[in-house]
């Protein structure tokens, strides 16, 4: 019997399957669509059993090919845009997608771990799992958002069904997102071009780059998907971040002081690299008013209620180590 990771060579999926096998987990069934061809370099250190395109996973479940030949399924695939304007899209790849596989797993008993988002909650300024704090911005979190009242209507004693909504993932193996990158990639990318940084001037009742989002690191997503898979007794969805809001400048400071340390020159404080225009301000994009989070930080005690008591990654901890991840990848 194998498990089962979907969107298995994109970022947090192939960071879990790597995760998998540093437990000894090998038996993998790899789900995931390589249109983008260069994902693959995502899964080239890692070891599964079998790999299978997307579309037709999602056909062989409707059609029962593969009764009781899962211990596990983690559902991490989906259209992570959350700028995507086609609904259509969006509702077909992250709801009706994930309610199949729901359906398919309820019925043969296979747990089931899912990624859903902090999109769900949208402006709230509270960000606990209740529907009360819920109020997706975009196309992307109402679909995340469906599918969780899809799940918390499930009769209690079944298999187990886990929701994880993931806050500000960044960490290795998110090369391939592009602009949907963490914007710790993307600040160690500017740095290293242009010497500087760039981040949105103030909104939402911020400052300059003091927007604040709860930043989690992929290292850590891996271990909470983990826990729920070795406690199959827990379900529901749980918030899926570090608890504690930083903002930007913290984020453009880590990674800043990251590189200088392994230039080997002596780190700087947020105002001397305002001064020295290393950090720089930019126009809030119009197209992202009335759209975008300007503060999230996930409430934990749901989470903790299950019994993960692991702490969690600092910015200043987790994006330090992502930056020497990087600068090793590019031989510096």
């Amino acid at each position: 019997m194998m498990y089962v990771v979907t969107g298995a060579a994109g970022f947090i999926g192939a960071n879990l399957v790597k995760g998998l096998n540093a437990q000894g987990i090998t038996d993998i069934l790899a789900v995931d669509d390589l249109t983008q061809g260069d994902k693959f370099r995502n899964l080239v250190d890692c070891t599964i059993a079998d790999y299978i395109d997307k579309d037709e996973f999602l056909t062989r479940v409707r059609a029962g090919d593969f009764r009781r030949e899962f211990k596990a399924i983690f559902h991490q695939g989906a259209c992570s845009d959350t700028t995507a304007s086609d609904g259509r899209y969006v509702m077909d790849t992250n709801y009706a997608y994930s309610c199949a596989l729901l359906d398919f797993c309820t019925a043969d008993l296979i747990p089931l771990i899912y990624a859903s988002s902090a999109a769900t909650y949208g402006a709230s300024d509270k960000f606990s799992e209740e529907p009360g704090c819920e109020g997706p911005l975009n196309v992307y979190g109402y679909s995340k958002l469906l599918f969780d009242q899809r799940v918390r209507r499930l009769p209690p004693g079944g298999s187990q069904v886990v929701g994880l909504r993931y806050f500000n993932v960044y960490g290795d193996r998110e090369q391939h997102k592009g602009r949907m990158a963490s914007v710790a990639y993307h600040f160690f990318n500017q740095y290293r071009a242009d010497g500087h940084v760039r981040l949105f001037e103030g909104s939402g009742g911020y400052g300059n780059g003091e927007q604040r989002r709860d930043f989690v690191s992929v290292e850590d997503v891996v271990k909470v998907n983990l826990f729920f898979l070795q406690n199959p007794r827990k379900s529901g969805v749980f918030n899926c971040g570090t608890g504690a809001a930083q903002s930007f400048n913290d984020v453009a400071v880590a990674t800043v002081n990251a590189c200088r340390a392994a230039a080997g020159e002596p780190p700087l404080s947020l105002a001397d690299m305002q001064q020295q225009r290393i950090v720089r301000y930019i126009p809030f994009p119009g197209d992202l008013k009335g759209k975008y989070q300007s503060y999230t930080q996930a409430d934990l005690t749901a989470l903790r209620a299950t019994g993960y008591q692991d702490s969690f990654l600092t910015v200043e901890q987790g994006v330090a180590g992502y930056c020497k991840q990087l600068l090793a990848k590019t031989g510096d």
